[in-house]
């Protein structure tokens, strides 16, 4: 699912995957994994993307809102 959404970024975004792969430092091979679900990307690869293609990663509730920006995340 998470390769559909990467994909769907990067189209909406105007760019191909050699585009991505550039403005991102990420093979485009990898890329190509990613969006057919071969492989998974880490959460700091996805938002890294998602910023690339004009996107921003969000977690909404009723009555909150926060993102990687606003939460101070731990490694477990």
């Amino acid at each position: 699912m998470i390769g559909k959404i990467l994909k769907y970024m990067r189209i909406k975004g105007n760019l191909r995957q050699s585009d991505l792969s550039k403005i991102t430092n990420i093979p485009q091979n990898t890329i190509s994994q990613y969006e057919t679900g071969r492989i998974q990307p880490t959460f700091e690869i996805i938002e890294k993307i998602a910023s690339k293609c004009g996107y921003k990663i969000e977690f909404t509730s009723k009555d909150d809102k926060v993102d990687s920006k606003t939460v101070e995340r731990k490694e477990i």
